[in-house]
């Protein structure tokens, strides 16, 4: 096993029933990592993170944490630790009477105990908040003692599930920044469970995109952002346009992307594309171009023009294929429903993107 690699699933499959939810799921994590499992309700991240705390066993396939096999072991025998979306404080105990149940358990001394709460609270900047009981608490302070309840244990990897879904927006991306430095300053490895791109997008050195109990894509923020490698990573990390056409080749070193009435360059990248074939492009909708009565690109009506977020958004419907969307800071342009453009965009800004992995 890679010294740098803390914790490895190996080919792990899992059912409930007649029902596949985990299919021959496979990965390696290394030490200080942050990695976030991405994915809409049912995909298996949660399924997955139980399966390594040891609250599900797989069906088939291993957890391997620092080079043993832990895949029968009791919760309490791995050296891994949980925060839930629930935080799961004990309403009746004060702050350090939470965060010193677990060393209570495992009789370690009283005196030692209050340094390590101490020192944990410094950690989660909650200083001198040990006498506090959780419903003095505000949302975000109570998220900070369920974490520090399960770091005054030190353990090897942190697995959080859904940890901000029940904060309002503001505190949320206020939470992120904050994870993500205590995850820097304490070296540890944190495996994040989530729905929220954003989330995933602001804190991770790696996401893993789930879908139907399958890995559709691993890599950084920026590689499953500018490079999906499927129809559904596209559209799930950054809401892009999937366009479908045939391949024709183009000037330069580029392709051309040919749908009825238009075609508009690509680059083909690492993907071999034969000319004449089908393809499919992604395209994001800050990259989509328009032209008012416009001849070079892909015919197009404007459907609707709406303002959310700070962003002015642009739906328009191709004489054939899907309906496009283009984003635009701003709250409104020279643009209305009905009138006729040509859509098109830098040849670089097109992605070409697989059917989704089945």
């Amino acid at each position: 096993m890679d010294n740098d690699m803390i914790l490895e699933l190996q080919d792990i499959t899992k059912s409930f029933g007649e029902t596949q939810v985990l299919r021959g799921i496979s990965i390696g994590i290394h030490r200080g990592e942050f990695i976030t499992f991405l994915g809409s309700s049912g995909c298996g991240k949660t399924t997955t993170l139980r399966i390594i705390a040891g609250l599900e066993e797989p069906d088939s396939g291993r957890v391997i944490l620092e080079g043993k096999d832990v895949t029968a072991l009791a919760p309490n025998k791995r050296d891994v630790n949980t925060v839930f979306q629930s935080y799961a404080l004990f309403p009746h105990m004060d702050v350090e009477q939470n965060i010193a149940y677990s060393l209570r358990l495992k009789r370690v001394p009283r005196e030692e105990q209050r340094r390590a709460v101490a020192e944990i609270l410094e950690q989660v900047q909650l200083p001198g908040y040990q006498k506090r009981m959780p419903s003095e608490l505000s949302g975000g302070q109570r998220q900070r003692v369920a974490i520090a309840r399960a770091l005054v244990n030190k353990p090897r990897v942190l697995l959080l599930d859904e940890p901000l879904g029940a904060l309002d927006l503001q505190l949320r991306r206020q939470m992120q920044v904050e994870l993500k430095r205590l995850q820097k300053r304490l070296g540890l490895t944190f495996l994040y469970i989530t729905h929220d791109q954003e989330e995933a997008l602001n804190m991770s050195d790696r996401i893993v995109v789930m879908r139907d109990g399958r890995f559709q894509q691993i890599g950084s923020p920026a590689e499953v952002y500018d490079r999906p490698r499927t129809a559904f990573v596209a559209r799930f990390v950054g809401s892009a346009n999937i366009l479908r056409g045939t391949a024709q080749a183009g000037p330069g070193g580029t392709m051309l992307l040919a749908a009825q009435g238009g075609a508009v360059p690509f680059l083909p990248g690492e993907r071999a594309v034969a000319e004449n074939s089908p393809v499919m492009v992604a395209v994001r909708s800050e990259q989509i171009r328009f032209e008012k009565d416009g001849k070079n690109g892909i015919p197009a009506v404007v459907k609707e023009k709406s303002f959310t977020g700070g962003m002015l958004r642009i739906a328009f419907a191709p004489d054939s294929g899907e309906e496009v969307v283009a984003s635009r800071h701003g709250i409104d342009l020279d643009l209305h429903p009905g009138e006729r453009v040509a859509l098109s965009w830098d040849p670089a800004a097109a992605v070409v993107v697989e059917e989704d992995a089945g």
